[in-house]
């Protein structure tokens, strides 16, 4: 009987997520990606495969911890590169940092707010300009893995990353994504040497986080050979120095059925075009030295030729290139702290008051214990993101690249803040470098999507993947008959979990992956990923196609979902470490415990307002925010405002 009444209980529950899966497609955000193929074993190879086991079946790591899945293999052993690989990375490393040690002056870049041309033509005589491009069109043809460690020493000058990364992350990669054969030839050796530099150009006045609403047009020539792009882009890196843009304009398309729709398409368009004009470098905060600017097309002809993909497919395009590069955010970032940690740590280790060294300070021993963890997780998560990308196939890590970018880029204000704070009145003079930092890091969670709409996309993407697996269920459990094992399965485990008996996931030793000494943590680890996958399943019987509209729920989502990963890394990472007795990896299991514990704590709150929604706050915050921005400022009264 009490089965009977809960199937039926279930079965409402999830006739309410179905009305949202049919009525509705929850991701609104209009992005588009491919799913990625699972793979059979591989193994190291001398030229640096991935070492990856055989993958389960599913669509990513990240999509699947919404319904409460696990998927060991995509993160159990933390990725390997081959000691000849490793080695020969370091190798490649030496001459770089020399450089950036002796030739850089960053404090000149940050004053005149220009790269000279002996350090730019530097780094292009290191082949920085090539990294990710093919050694047949003269690249370095760096993997994901090796790309994101020397991103650890480009990152040493905030402006270089940005020129850098400007030029290959996003301004070229488009060529590799989906330049044909002609187009890769053409470009991408001047691209790699550096004799070409590339920009990327898609924000508008008018379009800032919603690329879909650009105006920049291209029209077709009468005799259909080329277009004509006419329209201005704005705060483009690189685009006063640029010869070759990556551009996103409408195009007049006719859909199948004859009507004639707007849709957006990418261009290679060489600067060499005409039309093109670059305005003033825009004058920043932080990242002073990268050039920033508008760039504005006044009937620039684009031949044919150049088209990049196919015509109307640039929106998709563009999305698939900024979510390539997003993750080496969290190598530069953490590569950054591993540098400021010497000087931060010398400080307090000398640094005297009331007689007692600074490292004797409860206070700063917690801002230092921080700063290190923090630094763990993004490069955890960085080079275990990385080494997903590198497997063989075709895989979608959009969503795990999104939260290293959110993780990182808020982890880097933290240590840079309290760096300066550790540092005092010494920390915000102009003659320490900590200043600079401050202003350089201020950019990175507003650029490369901002933290707010990334949020919105991790929680979308992995709940619009759990609604569909939902739906399966649903149809299953309408069918006892047909499916006696699965339904009695799914409300079993549904009652056990209300009872507080939780199922079991492949997170520990016995499982092949975390290591025993971590066995508390993964217990930790596991419950979390269980709870999300509740709590998703309730939110989307809740509010069905509104859940798009609920941000802050969204947000949290976000958070938790984001806290697993940063969870999962380290404890994949830790367990490389002691398994592998590498140094100080008594030490890293300190580090992974306590992330743990504070993503632990901080999952917690977030599932506990997600579970009372009616009482977490969120509607007197709206209150407020819609109070004051009707009054169109404070709408409380000055403190001494009497009654007269």
């Amino acid at each position: 009987m009490y089965y009977r009444m809960l199937g039926r209980t279930l079965l409402a529950r999830n006739s309410r997520c179905h009305v949202l899966l049919k009525n509705t497609n929850i991701v609104k955000c209009r992005s588009l990606f491919t799913s990625p193929q699972r793979l059979e074993d591989s193994v190291v190879s001398k030229k640096g495969t991935i070492s990856s086991p055989k993958r389960s079946a599913g669509t990513g790591f990240a999509k699947n911890i919404c319904l409460g899945k696990f998927n060991k293999s995509d993160v159990f052993p933390y990725p390997e590169i081959s000691f000849e690989d490793f080695n020969d990375l370091n190798q490649m490393c030496e001459p770089i940092e020399k450089y950036f040690d002796e030739k850089v002056d960053s404090k000149q870049i940050d004053i005149d707010a220009k790269i000279d041309q002996a350090t730019l033509q530097g780094l292009k005589d290191l082949g920085l300009f090539g990294q990710q491009i093919p050694e047949e069109y003269g690249g370095l043809n760096l993997n994901n893995t090796k790309y994101a460690r020397i991103a650890e020493i480009t990152a040493r000058d905030a402006s270089i990353g940005v020129t850098l990364a400007a030029h290959q992350s996003i301004g070229l990669k488009g060529i590799l994504i989906a330049g044909n054969e002609a187009q890769k030839q053409k470009y991408l050796p001047k691209l790699a040497t550096g004799e070409w530099i590339a920009a990327f150009a898609l924000t508008e006045p008018s379009s800032g986080s919603d690329a879909a609403s650009i105006q920049t047009r291209a029209t077709l020539s009468p005799d259909g050979k080329h277009f004509l792009l006419n329209g201005g882009k704005i705060w483009i890196s690189n685009g006063g120095i640029a010869d070759i843009f990556t551009v996103f304009a409408r195009t007049e398309v006719t859909d199948e059925t004859g009507e004639k729709k707007d849709k957006i398409t990418g261009f290679i368009v060489e600067r060499a075009f005409g039309g093109i004009t670059s305005g003033k470098p825009e004058d920043k905060l932080g990242i002073r030295g990268s050039n920033t600017c508008e760039v504005h097309f006044d009937n620039t002809p684009i031949p044919m030729e150049n088209v990049l993909g196919e015509v109307g497919s640039g929106f998709k395009l563009a999305m698939n290139i900024l979510n390539s590069g997003r993750f080496s955010m969290g190598s530069s970032v953490a590569g950054g702290i591993r540098r400021m940690m010497g000087p931060v740590t010398e400080h307090v280790n000398t640094r005297k008051q009331f007689d007692t060294k600074l490292k004797d300070f409860e206070l700063i021993q917690e801002k230092i214990a921080n700063m290190a963890i923090t630094a763990y997780a993004m490069e955890s998560m960085a080079y275990l993101t990385a080494g997903m990308l590198d497997r063989p196939g075709e895989n979608d890590c959009s969503v795990e690249a999104a939260m290293v970018k959110v993780f990182s880029s808020e982890g880097s204000w933290y240590a840079v803040t309290e760096s300066i704070q550790i540092f005092g009145g010494m920390g915000y003079m102009k003659d320490y470098e900590y200043e600079r930092q401050l202003r350089d890091s201020r950019i990175l969670p507003i650029f490369e999507g901002t933290n707010e709409i990334l949020r919105m996309y991790i929680a979308l993407t992995t709940m619009q993947h759990a609604a569909k697996e939902l739906q399966q269920t649903l149809k299953k459990l309408r069918s006892p008959l047909s499916n006696p094992g699965f339904v009695y399965k799914a409300l079993l485990t549904r009652a056990l979990y209300k009872a507080g008996v939780k199922p079991k996931l492949p997170v520990f030793h016995e499982n092949d992956a975390t290591h025993p000494a971590l066995k508390e943590e993964a217990g930790l680890l596991a419950s979390n990923i269980t709870a999300i996958g509740f709590a998703v399943e309730s939110i989307l019987a809740k509010y069905k196609k509104d859940i798009v509209k609920e941000q802050l729920i969204l947000k949290r989502v976000a958070n938790i979902l984001i806290d697993i990963y940063a969870m999962t890394a380290v404890l994949s990472r830790a367990t490389r470490a002691i398994a592998w007795g590498l140094p100080n990896n008594d030490h890293e299991t300190d580090l992974a415990q306590a992330f743990c514990i504070q993503a632990n704590q901080r999952i917690k709150t977030n599932i506990l307002e997600l579970a009372d929604g009616d009482n977490n706050g969120d509607n007197n915050l709206k209150k407020i925010a819609t109070d004051v921005c009707s009054n169109r400022g404070l709408k409380a009264v000055h403190a001494l405002t009497k009654e007269f």
